[in-house]
């Protein structure tokens, strides 16, 4: 949802859904959005306060949309939160976002190739500002051990993909992440950081 400009009539989806901590918002809370008469016919997965409008030993009337699957104390200052990060995207532009990611992808891929043995997993045109990658010969855990020790933090794992991971036939993968409040520096950072961990791990 932060990587794209959405029109919901448009993509005319029954459900659309998105965390907050996938826009710089707060983890814990997130948007789904349900097509109206779709939502009234799904029975309450949850109970509690806020949700019935009415009830008795004999009954539950429940309340309108969207209460009725609001059950409980809402998650009040991770809503506030996130309505900050949807202002700050607004306030910033989804495409002068996905503009100044994909200039720091082209410059952080062409950097990272130049290392020796460094193979890419995802190469596809406009994909979001991800490299996930491998050295021949070095696991990625201690890849990402090594760079942390150096203050530059990235993702290693299966990155909830174990299935590909399989298909590849690989422990998994170091990635690096990219988005709007990086810069060309800290890509550099990053890419000597991985020098570095090579150069000790070989």
């Amino acid at each position: 949802a932060s990587h794209i400009a959405l029109d919901m009539q448009k993509l005319d989806a029954d459900f659309y859904c998105f965390s907050a901590h996938k826009m710089f918002g707060p983890t814990g809370v997130g948007v789904l959005y349900g097509k109206e008469e779709i939502l009234n016919k799904l029975p309450p997965y949850q109970g509690g306060g806020e949700m019935i409008k009415e009830v008795s030993f004999e009954k539950t009337t429940y309340a309108c949309l969207p209460h009725k699957f609001e059950a409980g104390t809402p998650n009040i200052s991770g809503v506030i939160a996130f309505k900050q990060a949807i202002d700050f995207i607004t306030e910033l532009g989804v495409e002068t976002i996905a503009k100044y990611e994909d200039e720091l992808l082209q410059y952080a891929t062409a950097e990272v190739l130049k290392i020796e043995g460094l193979k890419i997993y995802g190469t596809a045109a406009h994909k979001s500002g991800i490299i996930s990658f491998n050295i021949e010969g070095l696991h990625p855990y201690d890849i990402g051990m090594i760079v942390d020790k150096m203050g530059v933090a990235i993702r290693t794992g299966h990155h909830c993909t174990q299935p590909i991971m399989d298909r590849f036939n690989i422990p998994g993968t170091a990635r690096i992440s990219l988005s709007v409040y990086n810069t060309k520096a800290e890509v550099d950072v990053c890419i000597n950081a991985i020098k570095k961990a090579k150069l000790m791990l070989s």
